[in-house]
């Protein structure tokens, strides 16, 4: 199972996608674990994690989310606004799959 978690200014405006991207791993027979936390919360939620996105409302945080989970060995980045905007689940969640493989 992989576990990828997405985090934005309240943890509320990503829910609409993790559903999405719930439903692209399903319909790819991925065994996933998604779910969103406001970006305030990072630190408290690396134990298990194959990746972290950020929403790109947040995206300025990227630098200390790198300080907090790059050294426990976490990949971290902004989800693409386009994607993020059209709540496209499949495509953030193969750019969540790309970023745990090239880690």
């Amino acid at each position: 199972m992989i576990t990828i978690k997405l985090f934005c200014a309240a943890g509320m405006s990503t829910s609409l996608l993790v559903a999405k991207m719930k439903k692209a791993a399903e319909a790819k027979g991925i065994d996933a674990h998604i779910e969103a936390f406001p970006e305030s919360q990072i630190s408290k939620h690396l134990d298990g994690l194959d990746a972290a996105l950020l929403g790109p409302q947040v995206g300025y945080t990227l630098p200390n989310a790198k300080k907090i989970c790059e050294p426990a060995g976490v990949p971290v980045a902004v989800i693409p606004m386009v994607d993020y905007g059209m709540l496209n689940g499949e495509k953030v969640l193969d750019f969540a799959l790309n970023l745990i493989q090239n880690k």
